[in-house]
């Protein structure tokens, strides 16, 4: 299950910065915000590997792997919104998700200080 959700998550991030780069072209040129778009989905993408990494683990640390989707969702997902709506408000939620980021890099950080 984790693999696939990290797969689909990666998958998403590809087809996101397509569609961005495409798709969405003159929405993103006339709003001023193709660079909040490219924000998110690189902060997207490097997350749904790290999902993927966490989950081929033999022992996934949980925690941080559903921070890091949480964090996607949250960041990633409010800066798309904020990116294609022109709704600056959005931008007001993006920090927790960078939060989940946060705590998902904190808890592999005190996972390994643990093994050693």
């Amino acid at each position: 299950m984790f693999s696939c959700l990290a797969a689909l998550f990666g998958l998403l991030a590809v087809v996101l910065g397509a569609f961005g780069a495409h798709g969405l072209k003159d929405l993103l040129g006339h709003n001023g915000t193709a660079a909040v778009w490219d924000k998110a989905v690189f902060y997207h993408f490097i997350h749904a590997v790290m999902l993927f990494i966490l989950a081929e683990r033999k022992n996934i640390p949980k925690f941080a792997w559903w921070s890091f989707l949480a964090g996607i969702v949250i960041f990633s997902g409010s800066l798309y919104l904020l990116a294609v709506t022109n709704v600056y408000w959005l931008g007001a939620i993006t920090p927790l998700g960078g939060a989940c980021f946060v705590a998902g890099w904190a808890c592999l950080i005190f996972s390994r200080a643990q093994k050693n």
